[in-house]
């Protein structure tokens, strides 16, 4: 009778731990992947508004309307096939930049995502390039530039001029590419008696860190490069330190979920790189060339570098560190530890969503191989569970004869494993496997902006959100919306029902304990999983549908495993 009371109450310790104390932790660790997009009320699919879509977003506490102040400076127009914006001449900024091809909702009438604000509006953000001099007067923030044309486009590059008045002439030449890459040429015309000393410098401005949270498993904030690794800071730590990192190739910038921001000097020239804050919630990432140049009279000085500012594009990102040879530039998407497996992943989906165009169908194609690769390995683990099975009234007569002595128990069931010829982990193995993928395929759902707004089927129009619907208002019929802990959508109970079938399919455990413990964990991991994105969710059931299946086939080839064994 103790021993059952002992038993009932490891149970109901267990229970309570993965009922509230494990979602507080992945929580932590595995927070939800994105917010819903939408809710469904009345029986009505509604889109959500998403204001972190937007990163310049105009609020209740904008010091001016972002429209007044770009209209009252003379501007450059930007206009590419995925941006749209324009320069300022006053300061030769770029601060005024849209993103063509991402909206903030999925609504049809949703606006673009707004990147770039100019100084002056809510949550200013904005580049600019320049030079330290010595002993003459180089152009600032009130410099009014003369530019070459009105548009700067792919092929169409803008030249910016400005003189001091002392001899020195300034250029900068513009150039934009197709997707969200710029090219600054940095020119100085020494036109001056004497010799003159020069640092180029580009600097990247934003008022306020992102709205975009930043996790345990996905950096949002400041980072820089040097020396072939990332550092990823914390808005928090720049405000209380700034730190210099002297390179030679690298870049630095500010990255959000999906957007980055990123200044890129040339590779093959010694600069040095800052993190920094200054007043009024503003943080600062730049770099200046190490040493000054200096330019004889009649003579100029040149300096190249880049701006990037658009969407976290896993192969554009790739494509620019290979073409264009910026150090680790990939590093912008935090892969972690996982990246070798993570990678991967994300070009086979994406190579299967651009086969058969719906994400949703490409994680169960995704799935499908992945059972695939590890079908040798069940096979193994179904036959340990054959042979488990088949020794289980030989473990029983051990724990009746040895209910006392526990030492003596577990040493003569470890001599009935080695005489049987039996691992009892080894079916823990394809579940051990299947961990990192699972980890990996979490990430890339929440690192990758390709699985942004992807829909799937019916009401699930994000696969990288949780799912809105739940029978908690019936199924929306009703118009309120249940507490998010409770929410529990009708994919994650799919998921509960599926582990229930499988769990019900393998052995029971002889342990009272694990019994009970099996018997609650589908419907424990289904309120644990609700809250993680919808693909997740569909991995997992579609693995558990064909493991059902597998396990199905499989009996036949052990009829031990399915059979009771004798008594």
């Amino acid at each position: 009778m103790k021993e059952e009371q002992k038993n009932f109450v490891i149970f109901a310790v267990l229970a309570a731990f993965i009922l509230f104390g494990f979602p507080l932790v992945s929580g932590y660790f595995f927070p939800t992947a994105n917010p819903p997009v939408t809710k469904i009320e009345g029986g009505k699919t509604t889109v959500l508004p998403n204001p972190k879509a937007d990163p310049a977003a105009d609020t209740g506490v904008a010091v001016r309307d972002r429209r007044a102040v770009v209209a009252e400076t003379p501007r450059v127009r930007i206009d590419t096939p995925t941006l749209a914006g324009s320069i300022n001449l006053k300061g030769a900024r770029i601060d005024d930049l849209v993103l063509k091809r991402y909206d903030e909702t999925i609504a049809k009438d949703s606006p673009p995502v707004h990147l770039l604000s100019p100084a002056g509006s809510a949550n200013a953000y904005f580049a600019g390039f320049g030079w330290r001099s010595s002993g003459f007067a180089a152009p600032d923030g009130d410099t009014v530039w003369r530019a070459s044309g009105e548009v700067l486009a792919p092929g169409r590059p803008v030249t910016l001029d400005a003189d001091n008045g002392q001899g020195q002439r300034f250029r900068i030449e513009l150039s934009v590419d197709e997707n969200y890459m710029f090219t600054a040429r940095q020119t100085v015309a020494n036109g001056g008696g004497a010799p003159i000393a020069v640092t180029p410098y580009g600097y990247l401005s934003r008022r306020g860190a992102s709205t975009d949270i930043d996790q345990w498993v996905a950096h949002v904030g400041p980072i820089a490069v040097r020396d072939g690794s990332a550092v990823y800071r914390d808005y928090d730590e720049v405000a209380e330190e700034a730190t210099r990192y002297p390179t030679t190739g690298g870049w630095a910038g500010f990255t959000d979920q999906y957007w980055l921001t990123a200044l890129v000097p040339d590779q093959g020239t010694p600069v040095e790189l800052q993190l920094r804050s200054g007043a009024n919630g503003q943080f600062q990432a730049d770099y200046a060339q190490r040493d000054a140049v200096t330019v004889a009279p009649g003579r100029t000085t040149t300096q190249t570098a880049r701006f990037f500012a658009g969407a976290k594009e896993v192969r554009l990102l790739d494509r620019y560190e290979v073409d264009l040879g910026i150090v680790q530039f990939d590093k912008a998407i935090d892969w972690g530890w996982f990246r070798i497996i993570e990678k991967p992943i994300f070009y086979y989906l994406d190579w299967l969503f651009r086969l058969v165009g719906n994400f949703g169908v490409a994680i169960i194609l995704l799935t499908l191989t992945i059972r695939l690769l590890l079908f040798p390995i069940a096979q193994k683990q179904f036959a340990s569970m054959a042979s488990m099975r088949a020794i289980q009234p030989k473990l029983k007569a051990l724990q009746e004869k040895h209910k006392e002595d526990k030492p003596k128990l577990q040493q003569e069931m470890m001599a009935l494993y080695k005489t049987e010829k039996v691992n009892p982990l080894a079916g823990c193995l394809p579940m051990l496997l299947q961990i990192p993928i699972m980890f990996a395929l979490y990430k890339v759902l929440i690192l990758t902006i390709e699985m942004r707004h992807q829909p799937f089927v019916a009401w699930i129009k994000d696969l990288s959100a949780p799912d809105p619907l739940t029978p908690l208002n019936l199924f929306g019929l009703l118009a309120f919306t249940p507490p998010s802990f409770i929410a529990i959508g009708v994919v994650p109970i799919l998921l509960g029902i599926s582990m229930y079938f499988q769990f019900k399919l393998n052995p029971a455990p002889m342990d009272e304990v694990q019994k009970q413990v099996f018997a609650i964990m589908p419907w424990m991991l289904m309120f644990v999983m609700a809250p993680f994105a919808v693909g997740l969710q569909v991995y997992w059931i579609t693995s558990n549908v064909l493991t059902m299946a597998q396990q199905w086939w499989l009996y036949r080839q052990h009829p031990a495993l399915k059979t009771a064994p004798a008594k």
